[in-house]
């Protein structure tokens, strides 16, 4: 089972205006071939599936937690995609919208129309053309080595597709989101190296970074790695977990400094609003009625 806190793992910073051609192309990061959608669900359909769980629990702890921190991060491309596309964050009336202006004519030219029609201006599960994120993405072969091996595979291509994007847009909210991103994946991919290792002696790790491009050199990633965040292993649990450390130990490859398991997620910052968007209807033309409804949930409850 899960528990959920609303919070996001890092504090984005607040949108100045929209973006939806960066929000297109960030999507290749939420349900693209290599997005977030494919680190989680890869991982955790691995943990579903693990064979061994107590005989080899030190590698299930490792899936199945780093499976619960991708939980975090697709929630995290998504704010970044809604923030993107926002076009009143944080406000909870617009007014005076009038629908016959054609409000939404701007979408027309966008790069993803589907984010104002199938989307009330709102992350999708697709890719950066619109292509719709699907299972065959998911690898779970049953085999140790094997499922290690595509995890480690698919962080260094999820790193590739994000520095990618990074050059893409010089938005200062994509640009945060991938700079943490960055080095979690970071994390991920040295994790699964020193998984592999420990079980057949091959050295992945000297392998890193793919691409051959530090994330120190890139300002929004060193903010992280400055705050330690590339030596650390999330502990995603009250309770359970707790082999995490006898695989990751040792160097970080980053830097050779030492690896660490953190109890407890990292604070995070707060989740993001769109606000209301009146040409969206979301979450209503007229959201009044709603809000004095819900208002009435709190008095009858006092």
């Amino acid at each position: 089972m899960f528990l959920r806190i609303d919070r996001l793992q890092i504090e984005l910073p607040m949108p100045k205006e929209q973006d939806p051609n960066a929000a297109a192309a960030v999507q290749a990061l939420l349900g693209g071939r290599f997005g977030e959608m494919s680190t989680l669900m890869n991982y955790m359909y691995q943990s579903f599936n693990f064979r061994g769980k107590k005989a080899l629990k030190p590698y299930y702890d490792l899936i199945a937690n780093i499976a619960t921190e991708e939980l975090g991060h697709i929630e995290l491309v998504a704010a970044t995609i809604n923030s993107l596309l926002a076009k009143n964050p944080g406000k909870d009336l617009e007014e005076g919208v009038d629908p016959v202006s054609a409000p939404l004519g701007f979408a027309k030219d966008v790069r993803n129309a589907a984010h104002f029609i199938a989307g009330g201006a709102n992350s999708l599960v697709m890719g950066a053309m619109g292509e719709h994120w699907h299972g065959e993405y998911v690898f779970t072969s049953g085999n140790l080595i094997l499922d290690l091996l595509h995890n480690f595979f698919l962080e260094v291509a999820a790193r590739t597709h994000k520095l990618r994007v990074y050059e893409m847009t010089d938005n200062p909210v994509a640009r945060e989101m991938i700079g943490y991103l960055l080095v979690r994946g970071g994390v991920h991919a040295a994790a699964y190296g020193k998984a592999l290792e420990s079980l057949t002696g091959v050295e992945m790790t000297k392998m890193l970074p793919i691409p051959k491009i530090d994330n120190s050199k890139i300002p929004e990633a060193k903010k992280y790695m400055d705050l330690g965040f590339h030596r650390n292993l999330y502990r995603f649990s009250p309770e359970d977990y707790r082999d995490l450390g006898l695989i990751w130990k040792g160097a970080s490859p980053e830097d050779g400094t030492e690896v660490v398991v953190v109890d407890g997620p990292p604070t995070g910052g707060p989740v993001f609003d769109a606000g209301h968007d009146a040409a969206e209807f979301a979450p209503e033309f007229h959201p009044g009625e709603l809000y004095e409804i819900a208002k009435k949930l709190y008095e009858k409850a006092k």
